[in-house]
């Protein structure tokens, strides 16, 4: 556009946009995560069970706050975690002035300006908080769904054989007051497909594993990213180990759950934040090209002690495998 500064772009539509198309399906997806955690707008489906059915009768291992993961420590580190590197991240870069990172300013309406490194911000963690919400949205629907059993069900439920019938383990059983256990306890006990912590750990890992991975670069230290990538996912599974090990949730309720999670932020990330744009610095003679960006995001050049592995000793031929690209 005509009259415009280096640096700075005009545009009218950035705010109308973020308040009314953004925020909007924002807000309706955290009222939707709402309504299917704290409120009973959406029944459980009610499904029945075998008399005696050792899959469910595992013995109660007591409220989640009582785990070895409990809910307020895996929402903490979900939410503190990529939130503290995407910061770092983001703050790097833009002070490096790594390529990729140097957008325009915004100006709208002469009075409004939106600095570049505040717009990253607020596109990687809008993303993710909307990732967030929408695994929580599809794990709750879940659950309500299907309403399949945890491990404790049984334990939960204290179901009255006598009253029931049950002359044999393999009659089935679908009264709705076959319970006589507490009725919070046993409606909690019928959500347990997918696993809902398994899906919020594995989408919190992945979606910050791909952007450290696509935005990190480390040259002379190979095992840095790879070793905190590992790190992530390991918590990740391990709040997964400790739902089944704790007999709250089967093993096929937590790998569906990985896969939930780990669908939603390999998507958000491909296809959400940037469709897979390359950045390609401008060609030398003699230098071949070497990307800096993948996804459109920048590449982050971490200060590094040179590897001994890298340096080799003796004349290095053109055709060897472990010629020095530059």
């Amino acid at each position: 556009m005509a009259g415009e500064k280096a640096g700075v772009k005009s545009s009218s539509t950035i705010v109308p946009c973020f308040l009314f198309v953004e925020l909007v399906i924002m807000a309706g997806t955290v009222l939707l995560a709402y309504y299917f955690e704290y409120t009973d707008t959406f029944p459980v489906h009610v499904q029945g069970f075998f008399c005696y059915d050792r899959a469910f009768s595992k013995p109660y291992p007591g409220p989640d706050e009582r785990s070895k993961a409990p809910p307020v420590l895996v929402y903490s580190l979900v939410t503190a975690i990529p939130t503290i590197t995407i910061l770092t991240g983001e703050l790097m870069a833009f002070f490096m002035k790594a390529e990729g990172t140097q957008e325009k300013t915004i100006v709208t309406a002469d009075c409004c300006y939106f600095n570049p490194l505040l717009r990253r911000i607020v596109r990687f963690l809008g993303v993710y908080s909307f990732g967030l919400f929408t695994t929580t949205i599809f794990a709750n629907a879940g659950q309500v769904v299907t309403g399949n059993q945890t491990p404790h069900f049984l334990s939960t439920c204290r179901p009255n054989y006598t009253a029931l019938g049950c002359q044999t383990a393999m009659q089935y059983v679908t009264e709705r007051r076959a319970c006589t256990g507490n009725p919070l306890l046993v409606a909690s006990a019928r959500k347990s497909f997918p696993s809902k912590d398994a899906a919020l750990s594995v989408y919190s890992a992945v979606y910050t594993v791909m952007y450290v991975t696509l935005v990190f670069r480390t040259k002379g230290t190979r095992l840095a990213k790879p070793t905190l990538c590992l790190a992530l996912l390991s918590l990740a599974v391990l709040v997964g180990v400790v739902r089944v090990a704790e007999y709250r949730n089967h093993w096929s309720d937590v790998l569906a759950g990985y896969f939930t999670g780990a669908a939603i932020a390999i998507f958000l990330v491909t296809c959400v934040v940037n469709n897979f744009q390359r950045v390609l610095p401008v060609a030398l003679p003699g230098r071949p090209q070497r990307p800096e960006s993948v996804l459109g995001m920048p590449m982050v050049a971490l200060p590094c002690v040179e590897s001994p592995l890298e340096k080799l000793s003796g004349p290095q031929t053109p055709g060897s495998p472990f010629t020095e690209i530059t």
